[in-house]
């Protein structure tokens, strides 16, 4: 146990004050996933673009009372019953107490770094191991400077092992994790161009990565990987090697699944069930680890064989009665509990929350301790009804919230529990995988056609930190959810948004606003294109319209008849869309001016090439226009309104231009809109249908309305499940549309139909009815997709129709 005294010397910092001394028990650093646990510090951490010390009044109204923070808070000094520790940086003092926390434990670690597959060879050693070993790990992909130390704090006394996977993207931070991980046996898994930017050579990654394995009794990596063998050599770490190579500690051949593995002197043969290269890589690498444990080939198999695929995300599905579902049905276990509540949480805010729960298997606790844990944090989140499933919840049914049900397995609940109970709510299914609670799933899920669009919402938020870098840290946010969120829909990503800590929302319409407070989106709301016959939609619903004529602007007076109300004005500064022109300004401040009423909540334009170089000397002229109109309006009201011109592309190639607003669209959704190539964004959604049927088509013989489509050869055809009223354009009919099954690109034949289409599966002769076809996403990139018609990926995405369902997905072990 560390008291919170110990600090001050674990850290080097300075104690500001000791009200009582407490046990430091949870590490806090996300004030708004915080609750108040018994012996919870909160780190307040100085960002860019975030500051912790902002919230800490916040924290305390929750019952927080430990604090280590990087500078004096004015709040802290006035109260007196809380503990204050101040320190350089908090970050620091985070991996410091949780290496002071590991360096006080004799527990065997395995420290896993690597450009790919480190989550992945985690969660199958994981799989591997735990019926024999207590084992802590990263939940998630926690291997940052934050999650690290986060992670390695779960490690106890009653563990056996930790499994941790440590990532990197500067040099000198691997050190760092290192003095919190210390592993005692080491996994490099590869090295790729993963984070290449922050490094100068490919050999300084991997000298840095390799700093993680310093004090390791044994590391264990591929002989194949030219560059890593190399820089091994070069240190003094004991290893055990394994390849093709003939100097390799393990020698492998291989013929299909069947592997042969030769071992000083003795050999043996395993089947792994995969077949790409990445899986066959990262099986091999716990199969080592295996053998360095002792196990022998026979149990070697036996668990293998049982190795499941590893969803690295939640999904957020469509559920019966109005209702959503989350499903988390891969694992079950302390540390990914909290995540998945945190998420659930985050979803509709206002609305009722369930959980289904299984038992927690191999948590190392007794069972009267975990089912106390369960219920601690069931209780800490607002859950309306928690259901637990198993033999170790029901036993202790007497430790959880009143109303709380329990079945003794999946079918004893899918035997007994109506599910016409859940209705317009958020239901959380969690449950290990010997549970089987896909069938829950299936049970609860609304039914939908094959088609869907997949959402990111992980690329969602990761696109967002990568503008929010790019912007001063005073610089707002309005994000643009119009148009169902380019496709990507409205209300989820609302949500998201507004987690994150976004300024604003802009929309088209007022129903799209109205749509968004139904769902409990409580940002300001900028709505494009009122009309008069909306205006009596935005008081009501704290709406706030663009006003760009003089029209719209006498229609609206007169609508609020003396009233409150913030309004957005537009100039056009050469867009010649929508707006104010320059000689417009004195007329429009003057009827302003005798409206006091109406508050101007900001002055914005739209520029007309952003995206394109060629166009800056306009771009710069326009900024210039704005400036003078915005400026005089300003100045004749006697405020300053939010000023803001800047669009996407605009962020990205003209910051100059930022002033106190950016509205963030197509970017957001992982869509490029310059011609410069900015590489780390990444693609939100995913539009995906299955092949209905396959047909043996004869050369000659036509295909689809018109007989437009014609076979050259003898060929097999595919019919798959999305046409021109699921948003698949008629323009991508004959050639001119190319969908992917199984990573092969495949020609539209004939003309596109309303619900289905015909493709040429020639190129794939193991198809099957039934196999996914990803009409664009990330293998498939909507850019080129947009090529091959002549568009621009927006008229795609907006395409897509509403009656494609959209599935969520985030991180999720």
């Amino acid at each position: 146990m560390i008291l919170f005294s110990q600090l001050e010397s674990i850290t080097h910092g300075k104690l500001f004050r000791l009200a009582q001394d407490q046990s430091v028990q949870a590490l806090l650093t996300d004030s708004r996933k915080a609750t108040s646990t018994d012996g919870a510090v909160f780190f307040a951490i100085k960002g860019d673009h975030h500051n912790g010390h902002a919230y800490i009044a916040t924290l305390y109204e929750k019952g927080i009372r430990q604090f280590v923070v990087e500078e004096t808070v004015d709040f802290l000094s006035n109260v007196g019953d809380a503990n204050v520790l101040q320190v350089l940086s908090a970050v620091d003092a985070l991996q410091a107490i949780a290496a002071h926390q590991r360096s006080l434990l004799d527990v065997p670690v395995i420290g896993i770094t690597g450009s790919n597959g480190k989550t992945i060879v985690k969660e199958w050693l994981y799989q591997l191991l735990s019926a024999d070993y207590k084992i802590a790990k990263n939940p998630g992909s926690y291997n940052s400077q934050l999650g690290v130390p986060l992670s390695v704090w779960q490690l106890q006394a009653h563990h056996d092992l930790g499994i941790f996977e440590a990532g990197i993207s500067l040099p000198g931070e691997m050190e760092k994790l290192q003095r919190v991980i210390q592993p005692t046996l080491g996994i490099f898994t590869n090295i790729g161009s993963a984070h290449d930017e922050g490094f100068t050579s490919l050999e300084q990654k991997i000298q840095e990565k390799l700093k993680l394995f310093t004090s390791c009794k044994l590391l264990i990596y591929c002989k194949d990987h030219k560059a890593i063998d190399k820089a091994i050599a070069a240190t003094q770490i004991p290893t055990l090697s394994w390849g093709v190579s003939s100097t390799a500690g393990i020698q492998i051949r291989s013929e299909g699944t069947k592997h042969n593995f030769f071992v000083k002197g003795t050999s043996f043969s395993l089947v792994i069930p995969f077949q790409d290269k990445a899986s066959i890589e990262n099986s091999i690498h716990c199969i080592c680890v295996m053998l360095h444990l002792g196990y022998k080939p026979n149990q070697i198999q036996e668990r293998i064989e049982a190795l499941q695929s590893v969803p690295m995300r939640l999904e957020l599905k469509e559920g019966v009665n109005q209702s959503q579902i989350i499903d988390d049905t891969y694992n079950n276990d302390l540390a990914g509990i909290q995540i998945s509540l945190e998420f659930l949480a985050n979803q509709q805010q206002k609305a009722k929350k369930r959980v289904i729960l299984s038992d927690i298997l191999e948590s190392g606790l007794p069972d009267e301790q975990l089912a106390r844990q369960i219920s601690q944090a069931i209780s800490k989140n607002s859950i309306h009804h928690f259901i637990g499933i198993g033999k170790i919840l029901s036993a202790y049914r007497h430790l959880f919230p009143s109303g709380s049900e329990f079945f003794k397995s999946t079918d004893d609940f899918l035997a007994n529990f109506d599910q016409n109970r859940i209705q317009q709510e958020v239901v959380l299914v969690k449950g290990a995988r010997s549970f089987q609670f896909e069938k829950i799933i299936a049970a609860l899920q609304r039914k939908v056609h094959g088609t869907i669009m997949e959402i990111d919402l992980g690329a969602v938020a990761h696109n967002l930190n990568f503008f929010r870098a790019k912007l001063k840290p005073s610089t707002k946010i309005m994000v643009m959810v119009k148009a169902f969120a380019y496709g990507s829909g409205s209300a989820e990503i609302a949500n998201l948004v507004q987690y994150h800590k976004v300024d604003y929302l802009g929309v088209a319409y007022a129903d799209e606003g109205v749509d968004l407070r139904k769902n409990n989106i409580s940002l300001p709301i900028m709505v494009m294109n009122p009309s008069e016959e909306s205006f009596g939609l935005l008081l009501p619903n704290k709406l706030e319209p663009e006003i760009y004529s003089f029209k719209i602007l006498d229609s609206y007076i007169r609508f609020l008849n003396g009233r409150q109300s913030n309004i957005h004005l537009k100039l056009d500064t050469g867009m010649h869309r929508l707006g104010f022109d320059e000689n417009d300004v004195e007329r429009l401040t003057e009827l302003l001016l005798q409206h006091r009423n109406l508050r101007i909540a900001s002055i914005f334009s739209h520029l007309a090439g952003a995206d394109e170089r060629e166009h800056d000397t306009f771009s710069q002229q326009q900024f210039d226009i704005f400036m003078k109109g915005a400026g005089t309006i300003s100045e004749r009201l006697g405020y300053k309104p939010i000023l803001h011109i800047l669009n996407s592309p605009g962020i990205l190639r003209l910051p100059q231009f930022q002033l106190d607003m950016v509205r963030l669209g197509i970017g957001l959704y992982g869509v490029d809109p310059t011609s410069e190539k900015f590489d780390a964004l990444k693609p939100v959604a995913t539009l995906k249908t299955i092949i209905s049927q396959i047909k043996k088509i004869k050369k000659g013989e036509t295909i689809g309305y018109g007989r437009r489509g014609k076979a050259d050869n003898d060929m097999a055809m595919g019919t798959i499940a999305i046409g021109y009223a699921d948003g698949f354009s008629r323009a991508f009919s004959r050639g001119a549309g190319k969908v992917l099954v199984h990573g092969t690109e495949v020609p539209v034949i004939g003309n596109v139909c309303m619900d289905m289409t015909m493709v040429d599966l020639s190129a794939v002769p193991d198809a099957q009815e039934g196999d996914e076809v990803i009409i664009f996403g990330k293998d498939h990139p909507i850019q080129k997709v947009a090529d091959s018609i002549k568009t621009i990926p927006y008229e795609i995405l907006t395409n897509t129709s509403e009656r494609v369902k959209r599935v969520f997905t985030a991180e999720s072990i």
